[in-house]
C-alpha cells in the first residue's frame, strides 16, 4: 500500500512594501508553506495560480488596485482560492465586502501565530 506525500500547502503573499513581503515570506516558509510573493494586484491578476492547497494573502492597501478589489476580479472569474486580508483598522464597509468575498481579515499588526492560524483555517 502506498501513501502519497501530503500537498504542499502555498500561499501566494500579495503585499507592495518589499520589506514586509521578504518577511513575511520568511515567517510563512518557517511555519512550513511554498509562499509565492508578489508586489501588486496587478500582478496577481497576471500570475498563474498554482494548484491547490492555496490560500491568498492579500494586503488591503496595494497601491493600484486594492486587496479587496484584486479579489473581486479573481472571484469573478470564479477563482474561489480561500483568502486572508491584512489591514490596520478595518472599516465596517472593508468587513462587509471581505465577507461578501468570503475573505478572512487580519488586523496589523500582525502578532504572533495570528496569520498562520487564519491560514490554516482557510485551508482546512
Amino acid at each position: 500500500m502506498s501513501t502519497l506525500p501530503p500537498a504542499i500547502r502555498t500561499v501566494v503573499l500579495v503585499d507592495d512594501d518589499s520589506a514586509l513581503r521578504l518577511a513575511l515570506t520568511f515567517m510563512l516558509e518557517l511555519d512550513g508553506f511554498a509562499v509565492t510573493a508578489l508586489e501588486s494586484g496587478e500582478a496577481l491578476l497576471q500570475a498563474a495560480l498554482p494548484p491547490p492547497p492555496v490560500c491568498l494573502v492579500l494586503d488591503q492597501n496595494l497601491t493600484g488596485l486594492t486587496g479587496l478589489e484584486a479579489l473581486a476580479v479573481l472571484r469573478a472569474r470564479m477563482e474561489h482560492l480561500p483568502a486572508v486580508l491584512i489591514t490596520s483598522h478595518p472599516r465596517t464597509s472593508t468587513r462587509e465586502t471581505a465577507a461578501a468575498l468570503g475573505a478572512v481579515i487580519v488586523e496589523k499588526p500582525l502578532m504572533g501565530e495570528s496569520l498562520s492560524a487564519a491560514i490554516n483555517a482557510a485551508l482546512s
